[in-house]
């Protein structure tokens, strides 16, 4: 695994474990060797991981639409910042760059990133883990809805269990390096997946 897209806040939250959490993952990402693909944004829990991983010699990519440059203050001290046209553009390029995808806590945003990565992984559009960085339980509420969703017969378990949840980022990183993709569980085939990507 080259690299992964982390989504998180443009907020730090109110407590420091989620800042300290995002310093730990940085960390472990650079002792790993992978690169971090993100939302190019220079404030919150965005700019404390690209900080970091910079700071510790890393690899930080960062997509950002032109509409955001100033709001999310577009972080210019990065390896490699791509200043898009729109969030479609956005959310694409990191889902390209990246071979795996990580929530940390963040807003209504993060949740809309992390549920369209999942969704294309239920459909079959990818085969790259997905997963939770569940710092102080910040996930607990959403991990019990993912339950609700499947004994309603809103979601089936299989598709449930492709999103991982962890509390620390080292038990989260070994879930990815030994992930296998497990195909029988995609609701299209792999061949109808791609023709919709082109």
């Amino acid at each position: 695994m080259k690299s992964i897209c982390v989504y998180c806040g443009a907020s730090s939250g109110v407590a420091q474990i989620y800042v300290d959490a995002a310093r730990t993952l940085a960390a472990e990402m650079v002792a790993s060797g992978i690169a971090l693909v993100y939302g190019g944004g220079n404030v919150g829990l965005m700019g404390t991981i690209a900080d970091e991983v910079m700071r510790l010699s890393g690899e930080v990519t960062g997509v950002i639409p032109q509409a955001l440059m100033e709001k999310e203050v577009g972080h210019r001290d990065i390896t490699h910042l791509h200043v898009v046209d729109d969030m479609h553009q956005r959310k694409a390029m990191m889902a390209q760059l990246s071979d795996g995808f990580i929530a940390m806590p963040g807003g209504i945003g993060t949740l809309e990133e992390l549920f369209e990565v999942l969704t294309w992984s239920q459909l079959g559009l990818h085969d790259k883990p997905i997963g939770l960085l569940n710092v102080n339980g910040f996930y607990d509420g959403l991990i019990g809805f993912t339950g609700h969703l499947v004994s309603e017969g809103f979601l089936k378990p299989a598709h449930a269990a492709l999103l991982m949840a962890e509390p620390e980022p080292a038990a989260l990183l070994a879930r990815f390096a030994a992930f296998v993709p497990d195909r029988s569980v995609k609701i299209l085939h792999r061949d109808i997946a791609e023709d919709l990507l082109r």
